[in-house]
């Protein structure tokens, strides 16, 4: 596993690694702060933006399940890595990508109609055959699940494949964003660390998560920004668009206030009216 994510987190002991989730591959480019990008989404440039700040690579995993049941329709292992390859070779500054994991959310089971069990047993499997087909390439592992019991399970199929969780620079978790109880993801990620997985990043952590918990994650991603932007006028000067949802200003502007508030260290209290409202909206939108 290359160092570049232990690299990229060194130095924010107390605070995660915080990665603008965008819709919007050209802002690699233009943003110059860590952003999450869906391979979704960047897959289809004949010409790749050249990064301009550190970044990762989501897999496209809940939207290729929420849709189609599986990843059947989606590429296969074997194009994935020579999409990963390119990506490292053309946009560069790419610090880890997600495999082709299989999220566990009660919907998305249903579609799927399989069970916990079979999306981790998926999961590791998939790790496996990506880190086998390009062990020169920064696929991290990812814990998948719903109760707590279920995450540690997981930790152990990766540990009987061969898999030392505690010694990698990340491992990111999966299935809590849509938690609308923070103190859940709380308690899995705690149960986590007591079992020696401490380098953990969190995938769409909500705000409220980060204010109540951002201290025990090496690094995080959310896109709530633009669901906030969507219910707000535009900011002073955004004359083109009705919202916004799309707009790279926005989008630094929240990002930089919550690094900032994050860094102050401030007191749970002092720190839930800042996010609650952006929160709000969030669950609202979350399907």
């Amino acid at each position: 596993m290359p160092t570049s994510v232990e690299a990229s987190t060194a130095g924010l002991s107390g605070v995660p690694w915080f990665l603008l989730g965008t819709h919007h591959p050209g802002w690699l480019a233009t943003a110059g702060v860590p952003l999450f990008v869906s391979d979704r989404r960047l897959r289809g440039y004949r010409r790749l933006p050249r990064a301009a700040a550190p970044w990762a690579l989501d897999s496209g995993g809940f939207t290729e399940l929420a849709t189609h049941g599986s990843w059947e329709h989606g590429p296969t292992p074997a194009q994935y890595v020579a999409r990963v390859r390119r990506y490292v070779r053309e946009v560069g500054r790419l610090v880890w990508a997600a495999p082709q994991d299989w999220m566990c959310e009660p919907f998305i089971l249903a579609n799927t109609g399989r069970t916990v069990a079979e999306h981790q047993a998926r999961t590791v499997a998939n790790y496996q055959h990506l880190r086998a087909l390009g062990p020169d390439l920064p696929f991290v592992p990812v814990l998948q699940g719903w109760a707590v019991s279920d995450y540690l399970r997981c930790a152990r199929m990766y540990e009987h494949a061969g898999v030392d969780l505690t010694a990698l620079p990340l491992v990111a978790l999966g299935s809590v964003c849509r938690r609308q109880a923070t103190s859940e993801a709380e308690a899995i990620i705690t149960e986590l660390r007591g079992v020696g997985i401490t380098r953990l990043h969190g995938f769409g952590v909500k705000t409220l998560g980060l204010a109540r918990y951002g201290h025990l994650l090496v690094s995080a991603d959310s896109m709530a920004w633009s669901v906030a932007a969507r219910r707000s006028p535009p900011l002073p000067g955004c004359t083109r668009h009705r919202n916004c949802a799309n707009c790279p200003r926005y989008a630094l502007v929240w990002r930089q206030r919550l690094v900032t508030e994050l860094r102050r260290g401030e007191s749970r209290s002092e720190q839930l009216p800042l996010f609650t409202a952006i929160d709000a909206d969030t669950d609202r939108n979350a399907g």
